[in-house]
């Protein structure tokens, strides 16, 4: 099996998040986005140390179960969803095993796994969108949606998703077609020149309310056609939008300004032109104020679910002390607070911090305390005991030097884990029960309908260590074993990289900050192939976005 050689096969089943697995006669082959019981073409694109990874051409068969009928029209080229032509209790099923398969390894036999609870919509589920202005093709006419799947450039104009209310989706194609009117230019990524940046829609499932805010660049001169200014030009486009027949109102209509080299939301400057910067969303019989760039759960009625089942497997906090850990705008705590006797949350993004003590002033509660701050420093500094802990890291799951500290300084008797990535919580787990937590409780929550993602919960209780009896067994083949090294490897460095500052980098380029930094590098990594040959030198954006990496992931 030579890399470029066509073959067909069979998926026999996707492992965690999107990795179909056939075999080709004795060999194993990972094809990205292929469905169980889909029969695929494939062209093998890799193949070392024993691993074979292929490029899925097309599906030959679909899988039976798969059904086409009010399937998003995007999906073939966006890259957003993986199962939009696979019934609801399909994904369910498919999510549910491969948490499984994560999991069993690591955990005790017979640990209690309670299934998975699906989100209360499956469409339309979504209260915020980031669309991107750029071209489906290369000098293409100005698209406005979607990047496209596998493409850093090529963006789908995607009017008609499924995963957000039709109001959202007028937005996109008024905006599109008003600034396309008006000769506007996007904003080209490497040339660094243009005004169209992207357009962020949110979205209140709970109140209506809508929030739209459109973000370019500083660049005025010659970056459209119109006689208008930009002054008029935006006043143009607010106009089209309040003229919309849609069911829901508006909240705000908003320009930011966004000079940042990377590809990434970034607000310099924001100026309201209609309403207010905020809207209203419901949870729980809370009321919760979001702005254009806070953090909050983007399926609210799912939101419900994961909080309801994590309060469940708490259970009783009548006179307890509540760390939040990594507690964006305060949602899990202040859905605490009330039978609790504090609640202290942790969260490293200001905004949030910020967001999070006026939603706890407008609820009416007086014993909810938020700090802005890495967890890994804050820990230091905090004198309180608490009795339970709830930890909701970001995808990369807690950081390593940090997971340690939060066991041995605390030794809470009780801990719920809720994590976005399985992968991550796998890996968390060997260490909590090396440190004497049992796994008493797994649940997974369905957040995400349509797309590879799923939330799971976990409760930990404090038990005894018993060397004797702890005996993990699990298969190298079969996991992902760079979820368990020290340090990360260049693909998690990559993607820490990508999903922070929006800049791609490369393993050449990690390798020389490494070096700068004193990580060794293995012998003979990226040499040139010639005595005289120039490599080119990582500029210093990116040098600062790999050395942010490394410090996420304790490596310097």
């Amino acid at each position: 099996m030579k890399k470029g050689e066509i073959y067909t096969g069979t998926v026999e089943k996707m492992d965690f998040p999107n990795k179909g697995i056939l075999h080709i006669g004795e060999e194993k082959v990972v094809v990205k986005n292929a469905l169980p019981g889909q029969t695929v073409e494939i062209a093998i694109s890799r193949q070392r140390k024993g691993r074979c990874e292929g490029r899925l051409l097309k599906v030959v068969t679909p899988a039976a179960y798969e059904n086409t009928e009010g399937a998003c029209p995007h999906r073939a080229d966006c890259g957003g969803c993986t199962y939009q032509t696979v019934p609801y209790e399909e994904q369910l099923k498919i999510k549910e095993q491969q948490v499984r398969a994560l999991l069993d390894p690591v955990l005790p036999a017979g640990y209690n796994f309670e299934g998975i609870k699906g989100s209360p919509l499956t469409k339309a589920y979504r209260n915020k969108m980031e669309f991107s202005f750029g071209d489906e093709f290369k000098d293409g006419p100005m698209t406005l949606g979607m990047h496209k799947r596998g493409s850093f450039y090529d963006i789908v104009t995607v009017d008609q998703c499924v995963l957000v209310h039709p109001d959202c989706c007028k937005i996109l194609r008024a905006t599109l077609d008003y600034f396309t009117e008006h000769g506007a230019v996007f904003y080209k990524k490497m040339a660094h020149v243009g005004y169209l940046r992207h357009l962020l829609v949110r979205r209140g499932v709970k109140t209506g309310e809508i929030l739209v805010d459109l973000v370019t660049s500083t660049q005025t001169e010659g970056t459209w056609k119109s006689d208008k200014n930009e002054e008029a030009l935006l006043e143009g486009w607010k106009e089209k939008l309040l003229g919309l027949d849609l069911e829901g109102s508006f909240a705000g209509i908003l320009h930011t300004e966004n000079d940042s080299l990377a590809d990434v939301v970034q607000n310099d400057r924001t100026v309201i032109l209609y309403g207010q910067d905020f809207f209203m969303e419901e949870l729980l019989g809370l009321k919760f104020k979001i702005t254009p760039f806070s953090f909050f759960q983007t399926n609210s009625l799912g939101a419900e679910v994961l909080y309801e089942t994590a309060r469940e497997y708490i259970g009783e906090t009548d006179g307890r002390k509540v760390f939040d850990l990594y507690s964006g705008t305060g949602t899990i705590a202040q859905i605490l607070a009330p039978a609790a006797e504090h609640v202290t949350g942790v969260e490293i993004i200001e905004e949030a911090v910020e967001a999070a003590k006026v939603n706890a002033a407008q609820n009416g509660l007086t014993n909810c305390d938020f700090i802005a701050g890495d967890v890994l420093k804050v820990l230091d500094t905090l004198e309180e005991r608490p009795d339970l802990i709830v930890l909701d890291p970001p995808r990369d799951g807690i950081h390593p030097k940090a997971l340690p500290k939060i066991i041995d300084h605390y030794g809470c008797e009780k801990m719920i884990y809720i994590s976005c990535k399985p992968t991550s919580l796998a890996r968390d787990l060997v260490v909590l029960q090396a440190k004497g937590y049992e796994v008493t409780r797994v649940c997974c929550v369905d957040m995400f309908p349509g797309t590879t993602h799923v939330e799971t919960v976990v409760l930990l209780s404090k038990g005894e260590v018993d060397s004797k009896k702890i005996r993990v067994e699990f298969s190298l083949e079969d996991m992902d074993m760079s979820e368990f090294q020290d340090g990360a490897t260049y693909t998690q460095i990559k993607d820490y990289v990508l999903e922070h500052s929006g800049l791609k980098v490369s393993n050449l380029y990690i390798s020389q900050i490494k070096r700068k930094c004193g990580i060794e590098v293995g012998k003979n990594y990226n040499l040139p192939k010639s005595e005289d040959s120039r490599q080119p030198m990582c500029p210093p954006e990116k040098e600062k976005a790999i050395r942010e990496a490394f410090k996420y992931f304790g490596m310097i």
